[in-house]
C-alpha cells in the first residue's frame, strides 16, 4: 500500500479538506506555499494516464472546487496545477496558490512547515469550501 492509502485509511494522520466516495484532498506536509493541497483518488493508481476516464474527470472537477476554496483562503493570481507523481506512487494532483511561475518550484518546498501553520491553512480552506456550499468538506 502507498503512503497515501495509509493516510486515506486513517492509519496515519492527515489534514483533510475534502472527502467524497472517489477521492480526498489534504494538505501536503511540505508545502511550496501555504495552502498547497493534494487531490488523491481513493483507488491506488500510480500514473495519471492509467486512471479510468470517469475517475480522471471526477478528480479534475474536485480539483477545480478545491482550487476555488484555496484561492478564496489564500488570495493569489491563480491556483497552479501539477501532476508529477515521482515522490509517492499514487496519483495525486498538486494545487498550489501562485503569483508567479517560481511558485510551482518544488525546490521551494518547506520540509519543516510548522504543524500549527498547516492546521490553520487546512481550516482556512475548509471554511472557504463550506462558504461555497460544499458538503464534502472534511471535518
Amino acid at each position: 500500500m502507498s503512503l497515501f492509502t495509509h493516510l486515506i485509511n486513517g492509519e496515519i494522520p492527515g489534514r483533510f479538506v475534502w472527502k467524497d466516495e472517489h477521492c480526498v484532498a489534504f494538505l501536503t506536509i511540505a508545502p511550496i506555499r501555504p495552502g498547497h493541497t493534494l487531490v488523491v483518488p481513493r483507488q491506488e493508481i500510480d500514473a495519471w494516464t492509467d486512471a479510468p476516464v470517469d475517475l480522471a474527470a471526477h478528480l479534475f472537477q474536485t480539483a477545480q472546487k478545491v482550487a476555488r476554496g484555496i484561492q478564496s483562503a489564500f488570495p493569489c493570481n491563480k491556483v497552479g496545477v501539477m501532476i508529477a507523481g515521482l515522490e509517492v506512487p499514487h496519483l495525486h494532483i498538486h494545487l498550489t496558490p501562485i503569483d508567479e511561475i517560481r511558485d510551482m518550484d518544488f525546490a521551494r518546498q518547506d520540509s519543516k512547515a510548522e504543524p500549527a501553520a498547516l492546521d490553520a491553512a487546512a481550516e482556512k480552506i475548509r471554511a472557504a469550501l463550506r462558504a461555497q456550499g460544499h458538503a464534502e468538506v472534511a471535518s
